[in-house]
């Protein structure tokens, strides 16, 4: 058996969580990829914000690796929820950029350490604080997959468009009249449950 499998296998399932939610954003205007769909503000932009913050705690600081260029949305003194919009300001293309950069050095520390190694997360209660990249890695993925299932659901409600991935959109191949059939008959279900 190969001893370096797990950590390829945990990289490829990290790496298609950040790929999709990049993928999510493809083809939309500045307007779209940022236009809160939610009552808690979910938006597009502000998911892949939030997911590059979220590689950087925890494999930047977690393993004492500093980043250099850490935006303000990822400090400590940040607003509540800073790190989840893009300000007017913020081009796509720098929220992109600095994910994208994040995620090599991420990519960095998961490549030089060994999946036993140690770290240590300051905003975990102290009792589950030390983890190790293993635990980091399975954390992240499960967190990143999260949000890619939330912009696939905003990219939807944007302009209809879903999908696992490019190329895959893993969704069963009927015309627009077949799911409309479909989501009608969910409806119908939905109201009898209601009624009894």
């Amino acid at each position: 058996m190969n001893p370096a499998q797990p950590k390829a296998d945990l990289q490829r399932y990290l790496r298609s969580a950040r790929d999709t939610l990049l993928w999510k954003l493809e083809g939309l205007s500045e307007y779209d990829v940022r236009r809160p769909l939610t009552p808690t503000g979910t938006n597009l932009l502000g998911l892949v914000k939030h997911a590059a913050g979220v590689e950087l705690g925890y494999f930047g600081g977690t393993f004492d690796r500093p980043f250099t260029g850490t935006p303000h949305a990822f400090s400590d003194d940040a607003e509540a929820n800073e790190d989840m919009w893009a300000r007017a300001d913020e081009s796509r293309e720098d929220v992109i950029d600095l994910y994208r950069r994040i995620a090599r050095h991420a990519d960095a520390t998961i490549a030089d350490l060994p999946l036993d190694a140690v770290g240590r997360v300051r905003w975990w209660p102290e009792e589950r604080a030390r983890v190790t990249l293993h635990q980091i890695l399975v954390h992240v993925i499960t967190d990143l997959q999260r949000h890619a299932g939330h912009a696939d659901v905003v990219r939807e409600l944007i302009d209809g468009s879903v999908g696992l991935q490019a190329g895959n959109d893993n969704m069963p191949p009927e015309d627009a009249a077949w799911w409309e059939a479909y989501r009608q008959r969910l409806e119908r279900a939905a109201r009898e449950a209601e009624t009894r």
